[in-house]
């Protein structure tokens, strides 16, 4: 059995959300919470008391509307300020948040409005045609729409409401079994379900999380919609008093990273990769690739005799990030373990790991002092991880139990339990646990190959192999055409003009590290880039095949 793992910092776990958020804000109290920029484009901060005061406001006027403990509420926005003080108002208020992917058409939105019963939406004005068109359907359960355009507004309204009003949400307590959350997860294939998260589930998640991983202050730019962002920033924020930058525009990662310098933020394998793109590439055009290798090898010398000069022979990539990012919390998919290598060599650290949103997300995560390079780390201590049914290399799918588990999918029992072995959740992934108990993710059993020989190859471990041996790959995607590999690859002629000429010889480099049924045997090249998620996931089943 694997020995007990030591924890780095020990946080007291409090049993509900809205527990954890009044402690939050109790002990954060003057200090800054949150740095954005308004509509205007203006900088702006809020401390602790204040996002207390605005969140206290805002669950007053919900329940001076009528909005009573249980009942769904809705958010659909992109990120901002107002989209948590939103969660955090539902949640003090007793409601049950139903949090919207922003790019639906809306009449996904009303589905997953209709389904859950919402009786109350808050959204962004980009998003108010949607939340009318679900409004005017006949029997639709909403009964307040809400814009964040008023949100003044309705913190002045909450001021104002009834002394009574104010002490009951106060005194007003939930269990840790109560619902506070129906998540739906769009994914990258499969159908649409609401996923169910309880308090528990959440805090427990949070809790485990934030025992094994240290860091300063931070940056968010994944969508607030999904889970990750809340275990990683929404809540952690809260139970470690620090702040957090809100990223609202992609594109602008770079320009907020060098601007805010966050120690730490969290981020999907593809933004990574864009991170380690960028860095090869500059130092190819720049003539000081050959420099940088030696300055890789110098690195881990050091660091075999003990010392660690990272950060001062990789001063200018640091700057470049900031100069204070010392690591990055990566899940959602596959990274290649070579760009995790190449980032730690240059004194970042990628905490990968493993999840899905049914865990309230995260099941594995590496630690700073206990990883492996390649594997999704060891399982928290709020859940138990184990493989059915393995194959002579100890391959299975990947089985989870524990606090942190969904009690299964709103208003649908039959996929809930189609969904459970017992107690424990069947994911629907594939990859093996080590000796040491390391958690090794091999593929999505959705997504994994199936030759005509029998043999089985999962696609996210080429798809990294290309991403990180050829920088100039910005997308790549893997699928089975005619009993062949085919790679299907986004170049960025941008930075490298010449990359398709490069392509051919290239993939044969990466085909002398594959065995031989792995090997690409095809590839097309796409002119614009492939249709993703919100969390910058390939959309898989939205690629048609090009010949």
């Amino acid at each position: 059995m694997p020995a007990p793992r030591t924890y780095y910092e020990d946080f007291p776990v409090l049993p509900t959300l809205k527990d954890l958020i009044l402690d939050g804000f109790r002990r954060g109290g003057d200090r800054r919470q949150f740095l954005f920029l308004d509509k205007d484009g203006k900088e702006q901060e809020k401390t602790f008391a204040a996002v207390y005061a605005d969140t206290m406001a805002m669950a007053a006027y919900l329940r001076s509307l009528g909005v009573g403990r249980g009942e769904r509420v809705a958010i659909l926005s992109e990120n901002s300020y107002f989209w948590n003080v939103a969660y955090y108002a539902g949640i003090v208020n007793g409601s049950v948040i139903v949090p919207l992917e922003p790019g639906m058409p809306a009449g996904d939105v009303y589905d997953q409005i209709a389904n859950s019963g919402c009786v109350a939406a808050i959204h962004s004005a980009a998003q108010a045609e949607k939340i009318r068109f679900s409004a005017g359907q006949p029997g639709s359960p909403l009964r307040h729409c809400l814009c964040a355009d008023d949100a003044d507004a309705f913190f002045q309204k909450g001021k104002a409401a009834p002394e009574a009003v104010k002490t009951a949400l106060l005194e007003e307590s939930s269990a840790p079994e109560d619902l506070a959350c129906i998540v739906y997860t769009s994914g990258t294939t499969g159908k649409t379900k609401g996923v169910m998260l309880t308090h528990k589930n959440i805090c427990s998640n949070v809790y485990a999380l934030l025992h094994i991983n240290t860091g300063g202050h931070g940056i968010g730019f994944l969508p607030l919609n999904h889970t990750y962002s809340w275990v990683t920033g929404l809540f952690a924020t809260l139970v470690k008093s620090e702040w957090g930058y809100i990223c609202t525009n992609l594109h602008r990662i770079y320009k907020d990273i060098q601007t805010y310098k966050p120690y730490q933020f969290a981020a999907v394998p593809m933004v990574v990769e864009m991170i380690y793109q960028n860095i090869i590439l500059k130092a190819k055009r720049s003539g000081t690739y050959e420099k940088l290798m030696r300055g890789v090898e110098t690195s881990r010398n050091f660091m075999l005799s003990g010392y660690d000069a990272r950060r001062e022979i990789f001063s200018e990539i640091h700057e470049g990030l900031g100069g204070n990012l010392v690591c990055i919390f990566c899940g959602g998919a596959y990274l290649s373990p070579e760009i995790e290598e190449f980032m730690y060599d240059i004194g970042i650290q990628i905490v990968t790991g493993y999840g899905l949103t049914e865990c309230a997300p995260c099941v594995t995560a590496s630690r700073q002092y206990e990883y492996k390079f390649g594997s999704a780390g060891l399982p928290l201590e709020c859940n138990e991880v184990k493989i059915a049914d393995p194959d002579e290399d100890g391959v299975g799918e990947i089985l989870v139990r524990g606090d942190n588990v969904t009690p299964g999918y709103f208003g649908d029992p039959e996929t809930t339990a189609e969904a459970f072995d017992g107690e424990w959740l069947k994911t629907g992934d594939y990859g093996y646990l080590d000796d040491e108990g390391y958690l090794w993710f091999t593929g999505r059993k959705k997504n994994l190959i199936i030759l005509s020989n029998g043999k089985n190859v999962s696609p996210e471990i080429i798809e990294g192999r290309l991403t990180s041996a050829l920088p100039y790959i910005k997308e790549a995607l893997v699928y089975e055409k005619n009993n062949r590999i085919c790679a299907e690859v986004f170049l960025d002629e941008a930075q490298t003009p010449d990359a398709r000429s490069l392509l051919p010889a290239g993939i044969e480099e990466v085909n002398a590290g594959l065995a031989d049924y792995m090997q690409i045997q095809t590839f097309v090249v796409r002119d614009t880039e492939f249709p993703k998620t919100a969390t910058l996931k390939i959309k898989r089943n939205a690629v048609e095949h090009t010949d």
